[in-house]
């Protein structure tokens, strides 16, 4: 008796996982579940040499899943800005108009971020959150992170070729990090010198080609670990900070996200409608990159995936979103840059009795779409509020009244920053006719691509 089973057979019987986006919410309410779990088992004591709370092993666990994979997309971001930039800069030269693309990359930058600030100061207007807070004065304190004008024009100049940043520990050991803006002006610099060289720097370009192949499928493996760190982020988020502190700050954290809500789901969709794009295809396309950008806190974390779902799901040419996207990533924040420092910078003057003028408010849009790059390699959007407190003359020492729920709203300001820098370049790309409208409308895989996706990042890779 003939016991062989077909392939058809073989084929229905294997277990399919449900699709990315499944896998991604799953994660999302595991990470909940399990972070509450890990908040009511408290804390295993207290460190007796440092004074520091000890986790329980729950959430060391999650905390060590979730900071694994941001640690990995960091360590990938510095080889794929380099290499894309450069042959993205390769590449417009095939690119009709590729000046003109950079320009009306930027001009869009700064407009949606004018209309972000102008939404986070009528907010802080209509809801005066400083004047609805018991959050106590004594808790008013300035930020050791700063930001000025100064450190950003001097930061846009190189240390090094790399863009590496060294700064030593309490122990005496030297912690390594990066700059992104910095690893762009290289990679535009060096971009450039390739073309100026022409036929000489064809052995190089084809070598930057195979080595971005390379880095973009080490990107690919890393990305589908995405649900599995989502239950650690999120987890690791909910019991380490749960929501004790919104309290005194309730009204504060309700204006910031009654902003990013406005820019998400509707500033952002009128402006998919007015260019005639779908807007359930474009929330479609990029949610596996908002939705790690939520959990992560960290756009340039996301940066990779916000590349890659721009050029698969919405059709957005690699020679531009190559260049668009890591730009985006270092000054395109309409949360941290824009919604958050308008709302934080009014309630800071309301809080301490002090009236802003028009010319106040001007400055505030003005640091707002100008400043937003000084956020560029940092965690957070501290940087670009103290720079904007700064400008207006306001008390440095009013950052230290937001702290308690920083990690709260900086989920959702991370989201919307990472929404943005994927917008953009997708509505650049339709009016200027170079989009793949066909991949733009085509149904997601089952993992959250579209279904003919390149063969070299195959869309069953997760099943």
């Amino acid at each position: 008796m003939n016991t062989s089973v077909t392939e058809p057979e073989q084929h229905t019987r294997r277990f399919a996982l449900p699709s990315f986006g499944v896998q991604v919410l799953i994660g999302l309410v595991l990470g909940v579940a399990l972070g509450l779990v890990a908040r009511g088992m408290g804390a295993d004591g207290v460190d007796a040499t440092t004074g520091e709370v000890d986790p329980n092993w729950l959430t060391e666990t999650l905390s060590t899943i979730g900071g694994t994979f941001v640690t990995l997309l960091r360590a990938i971001v510095p080889p794929l800005v380099f290499l894309a930039i450069v042959a993205s800069i390769a590449n417009l030269r095939d690119v009709t108009g590729a000046a003109r693309l950079a320009w009306k990359t930027l001009a869009w930058f700064a407009a949606t971020a004018l209309i972000a600030v102008s939404i986070g100061i009528a907010l802080g207007l209509v809801l005066r959150p400083g004047d609805h807070t018991s959050v106590a004065a004594d808790a008013a304190t300035a930020s050791s992170t700063q930001g000025s004008w100064l450190d950003f024009l001097t930061g846009l100049v190189p240390a090094n070729v790399l863009g590496l940043e060294g700064s030593a520990g309490g122990d005496g050991s030297v912690n390594l990090g990066f700059n992104v803006l910095q690893i762009l002006v290289v990679a535009i610099a060096i971009g450039i010198a390739t073309l100026k060289v022409g036929e000489a720097a064809d052995p190089f370009l084809a070598f930057v080609r195979s080595a971005l192949a390379v880095v973009q499928k080490v990107l690919w493996w890393i990305i589908l670990l995405a649900p599995i760190a989502t239950v650690g982020l999120l987890g690791n988020a909910v019991a380490s900070y749960g929501w004790d502190a919104l309290g005194s700050l309730g009204t504060f954290a309700v204006a910031i996200y009654v902003g990013l809500a406005l820019v998400l789901l509707v500033v952002y969709p009128v402006l998919l409608r007015a260019n005639g794009l779908s807007v359930k295809q474009f929330f479609s396309g990029a949610w596996p990159a908002i939705s790690l950008a939520f959990v992560s806190r960290s756009s340039v974390g996301t940066m990779p995936l916000t590349q890659s779902v721009n050029e698969r799901n919405l059709g957005v040419p690699r020679a531009y979103s190559s260049f668009a996207v890591p730009l985006g990533a270092t000054t395109k924040m309409d949360g941290c840059a824009s919604i958050y420092p308008a709302i934080s910078a009014i309630f800071v003057a309301q809080f301490f009795g002090l009236d802003l003028s028009i010319t106040d408010y001007v400055l505030i849009a003005f640091v707002s779409v100008i400043g937003s790059a000084a956020t560029a390699g940092v965690t957070g959007a501290t940087v670009m509020l103290t720079l904007t407190l700064s400008t207006l003359g306001l008390p440095l020492e009013g950052v230290g009244l937001l702290l308690a729920i920083d990690p709260i709203l900086d989920m959702g300001r991370t989201a919307v920053n990472v929404a943005g820098q994927a917008l953009v370049p997708t509505i650049v790309a339709k009016r200027e006719g170079i989009i793949d409208q066909d991949a733009y409308d085509a149904p997601r895989g089952r993992t959250a691509w579209r279904e003919d996706a390149p063969a070299e990042e195959p869309a069953h890779a997760a099943a």
